[in-house]
């Protein structure tokens, strides 16, 4: 049997995502549900996706905000943008707020099913940038600063901040972080990720008022901007 696919359905149509919910269930797909682009976006953030279908029409906050908004924050889940526009002009809105593929209403069921199976194949690339708080890490020049001030990383270092910051602010497990960088073939040995992270704190927090990483006894580590 195939894997579950995890996705987000942001749609204020109820009777059409209810439909689509059904569907989809039928297709081993697990669908969550949002009618507003606030509730959407809500949960998108605090969840992992591995796709978001997206219309474009919300109330609260429409889907190219909502996109935007994801993409602001780092998100790299996949959007498949939901539209009742055809023309040039509203694909163009749509890749540029930082969608991935779009669908024209009405369309196919079986259609968006295949979508949505490609889709979460992969990651979206349209994710430039991660930040949280006043630290920020610029994918695609594998760049970095705090509160505007530069901070060089090695390799290893990214990773663990990279990871901190997609999670935040959650914990982190010791064990994941070390799948995450290591690999779990290839786990360090006992003494590595404290080394690392001792490094990485030199970095993004010795020289600030305040420090955003956090050690949670016993458990792993947090990337908080609150505390």
């Amino acid at each position: 049997m195939n894997q579950k696919i995890n996705i987000l359905l942001i749609e204020d149509n109820r009777s059409l995502a209810e439909t689509v919910i059904t569907y989809l269930n039928l297709e081993n797909i697990d669908c969550d549900y949002a009618a507003t682009g606030l509730q959407g976006l809500e949960l998108a953030l605090a969840n992992r996706y591995e796709v978001i279908l997206l219309d474009v029409n919300l109330p609260s906050l429409n889907g190219l905000k909502v996109c935007e908004a994801l993409r602001a924050k780092g998100a790299d889940v996949s959007v498949l943008m939901l539209t009742a526009g055809a023309t040039i002009e509203d694909k163009l809105a749509g890749f540029n707020a930082g969608t991935d593929d779009y669908l024209v209403k009405p369309f196919e069921l079986s259609e968006l099913v295949a979508r949505i199976k490609t889709l979460a194949k992969r990651r979206s690339g349209e994710s430039k940038r991660l930040q949280v708080g006043p630290l920020t890490l610029h994918l695609s020049s594998r760049s970095a600063n705090r509160a505007g001030q530069a901070i060089s990383l090695t390799p290893t270092c990214w990773k663990i901040v990279e990871l901190l910051m997609r999670e935040s602010p959650n914990v982190v497990s010791r064990k994941k972080i070390e799948a995450y960088v290591w690999g779990e073939d290839f786990l360090p040995a006992t003494n590595s990720l404290k080394v690392h992270l001792y490094k990485l704190r030199q970095k993004v927090d010795k020289p600030f008022a305040s420090n955003l990483i956090h050690t949670i006894p016993n458990y792993g580590f947090a990337l908080r901007a609150d505390k």
